[in-house]
């Protein structure tokens, strides 16, 4: 009994010792340099409305942008964003929505741009309370369609197959990010990020024993370089929520709101033609992947074509629903 209890005692220091070491050391390392994304928002940013805030449920200030259209209202559009970036990068888009007849509210999530502590938020789930927190004081008209780019395409496949994905008619995602084992995705996004793997794997095993104090840690690192104004690296819980979950097919399968996906057939970020198989659906209708041709992934929302194809897919998701009342 003697020898079983010393060597469960080596295992367990061991172990901790392991798990230690890898929170320690095993952080995501520097991508190195600038992304080409970078530059490529930068090139195309325009003037953007001045941010509005709200307060959440705990209190913090989350902001967000609202370019409206002329009357009438054909529905509103919630964009997101996509990683590392903020409501900014979405506005050559936004433009483009309102333009076109619709309301469109562009938010800094949590732990971007102006809203909360860059790379953190409090806990899992947080940003889908901000979305509803969100809902509830601004009160988009209907219908509603929630829209996102990247990761933030990623995150609304999240809301879509959640408890809240009735807040919202239909669903666009532009190039999403759906999961790092899913075959749509280029290892690094190819260059954009590095994974600190061994902290993730670490933090995530902790986790199943309820240990969450570390989960501010940072788990992702982006090739921003020396941009201004983004967000360099996410935590732990950043890193957990801003995407779908984990079994990312079970996320697909729950989605029952009409959705479309778009990708630009040249995106360097993740795998164009992975992107139907892995909509494809055995006990529902296929979730429809278009592909846009000479787009790359930032081009997806900052290419006037693009966007025209953007806008065309907004309408067609809602052109099935009530009109909403002019303001």
């Amino acid at each position: 009994m003697k020898a079983f209890l010393v060597a469960a005692l080596g295992f367990v220091a061991l172990t901790v010792a392991l798990l230690g070491a890898c929170i320690a050391f095993g952080g995501p390392a520097d991508p190195g340099g600038r992304s080409a994304l970078v530059d490529a928002f930068e090139r195309a940013a325009v003037e953007a409305p001045a941010l509005r805030r709200i307060t959440a449920r705990d209190g913090t200030e989350l902001a967000y942008r609202r370019t409206l259209a002329d009357p009438p209202v054909r529905g509103s559009v919630v964009l997101v964003h996509g990683s590392a970036s903020d409501s900014r990068a979405m506005q050559p888009l936004a433009d483009s929505l309102a333009a076109a007849g619709f309301a469109v509210y562009t938010p800094d999530i949590r732990g971007h741009g102006a809203s909360g502590r860059r790379g953190r938020i409090g806990h899992v789930g947080q940003l889908e309370e901000d979305l509803a927190d969100f809902l509830a004081v601004v009160e988009p008209p209907s219908p509603r369609l929630l829209a996102g780019y990247s990761a933030g395409g990623g995150f609304a496949l999240r809301v879509a197959a959640g408890a809240g994905a009735a807040a919202f008619d239909g669903y666009l995602l532009l190039a999403p990010f759906v999961g790092h084992d899913a075959p749509t995705y280029r290892p690094g996004g190819g260059g954009w990020v590095r994974v600190g793997v061994p902290r993730l794997v670490a933090l995530h095993l902790l986790d199943g024993f309820g240990i969450r104090a570390l989960h501010h840690l940072p788990v992702l690192r982006f090739a921003v370089g020396d941009a201004r104004g983004l967000t360099p690296s996410y935590g732990f819980r950043l890193a957990s929520n801003f995407r779908p979950r984990a079994d990312w097919r079970s996320e697909i399968a729950a989605v029952t709101a009409p959705m479309q996906v778009l990708v630009g057939a040249e995106d360097g970020v993740f795998v164009p033609d992975a992107f139907a198989a892995v909509f494809a659906r055995t006990d529902a209708a296929d979730i429809p992947v278009q592909q846009v041709p000479r787009v790359d992934h930032a081009g997806l929302v900052l290419q006037a074509d693009a966007r025209r194809t953007a806008v065309e897919a907004a309408a067609a998701l809602l052109s099935a629903l009530p009109r909403a009342r002019a303001d």
